[in-house]
């Protein structure tokens, strides 16, 4: 007898007396406090550019990435002498002789020049609160239903709302920041990058510009221009531009729009121009709030909606996602098994888009100039593991980058 996992779920969930149908149950994640490490922050993604929220009341930061943000230049690491070399591997592989095999595998076969170049971090926007001394009520989440993060609290007697999400449609990370008393908004906004010889200026008497030029190595000089742009939209309040920062005055509501591009074009090519491609990002800026995040939910919603899974609903699912995991193995939680299920067809529509770069080893997400193994593509099986849910959570087209740089490779 064939038994189905939900089966066996309603059936634990009927011992125990707790399980409920919510087929309208929201797939939040959610926290009390914020996130003190990189890894507890919430991401962000369209595809193309993506950002870490860690929903600080104090220093807020959002750490920012663009696909094509790499060290290097472009290069061909592959060894020359391989293919030549191939018959006489195997010949001693089939005469027994593998030690010998192996060292002219690695002599002939591996590059001589170095690995992969890293994919590597824009940097972080910071908001910077004066003077804020009494926090609580707080909570942040992440709204996978609709693609966009949302932290609140109270400092000091006045209730603020901060929402960030990467829009589908008009390719900028949108903040928007309200506060619930007119004029309670005193802040200070500036980047940082841990990259190397970064410029910041403000070319703008409401903008903010992050540029530089990615690291080479001895065999590869570093050649990608990554440029970032704020420009920022006040409600009430005046805004002053220094030299590397806008401070923020007497405002009641903020709108964030943060365009990131490089020089990139392809593999072999970066002759493109980042100040270009930000000029036509900022265009969308012109557009109200609303509007932009209205669409930008319809944009995601369209492949996210596709697929629903309901395994019932308990009280765990009513409290903060670290101690949901905490309690995982002792309490009945089978919305955390959906909500990890979405979670992943999240991660997958936030990093993977057709026209952009296939998701590497950490999506779109990270905060190094060197991550571990180098925020790679490892073809062995990692970049085929990201690819996975694609096909069987009915998202097929976020294929399209994977296989667009497997006929790239073949080349």
């Amino acid at each position: 007898m064939k038994t189905s996992l939900l089966g066996l779920l309603l059936c634990a969930a009927s011992a125990m007396g707790a399980l409920a149908q919510n087929t309208d149950a929201p797939y939040k994640v959610w926290y009390d406090k914020p996130a003190h490490y990189w890894e507890e922050a919430l991401p962000i993604g369209n595809g193309r550019i993506a950002a870490m929220v860690f929903g600080d009341p104090n220093i807020e930061r959002l750490q920012l990435n663009e696909e094509t943000v790499s060290a290097g230049s472009p290069y061909q690491n592959y060894n020359k002498e391989g293919k030549a070399a191939l018959g006489e591997i195997r010949r001693l592989i089939f005469e027994g002789k593998y030690e010998e095999a192996q060292l002219l595998g690695g002599k002939k076969l591996l590059s001589q020049v170095g690995n992969e170049m890293p994919y590597q971090t824009v940097g972080s926007l910071h908001i910077r609160y004066n003077d804020r001394k009494e926090i609580s009520n707080y909570r942040r989440d992440l709204d996978i239903d609709r693609a966009i993060t949302t932290t609140r609290y109270t400092a000091d007697g006045v209730e603020y709302t901060e929402e960030a999400f990467a829009s589908f449609t008009d390719q900028l990370i949108i903040v928007n920041i309200r506060a619930s008393r007119p004029k309670a908004i005193d802040c200070d906004l500036f980047f940082h990058t841990p990259m190397e010889n970064p410029q910041c200026s403000t070319p703008g008497k409401k903008m903010l510009r992050l540029e530089g030029i990615t690291k080479g190595t001895k065999f590869f000089p570093g050649k990608v221009h990554y440029c970032a742009d704020l420009k920022l939209d006040n409600r009430g309040g005046k805004v002053v531009a220094g030299d590397t920062l806008l401070q923020v005055t007497d405002a009641t509501e903020l709108t964030l729009y943060i365009s990131m591009a490089t020089n990139f074009v392809n593999y072999k090519d970066i002759s493109a121009d980042p100040y270009q491609r930000n000029a036509a990002y900022l265009k969308n800026a012109g557009k109200k709030y609303e509007k932009a995040k209205e669409a930008h939910i319809a944009a995601y919603r369209e492949q996210y909606d596709r697929v629903k899974l309901d395994l019932g609903w308990t009280s765990q699912a009513e409290k903060p996602m670290d101690v949901r995991i905490k309690e995982s193995s002792k309490a009945f939680d089978p919305h955390l098994l959906a909500l990890y299920f979405q979670f992943g067809r999240y991660l997958l529509i936030s990093s993977s888009q057709p026209g952009c770069q296939p998701a590497n080893l950490q999506g779109k997400w990270n905060a190094s100039t060197n991550p571990a193994w180098g925020c790679n593509y490892t073809t062995n099986i990692n970049a085929e593991m990201n690819y996975w849910p694609a096909e069987v959570t009915n998202l097929p087209e976020l294929h399209e980058p994977f296989l667009r740089m497997v006929r790239a490779l073949s080349e």
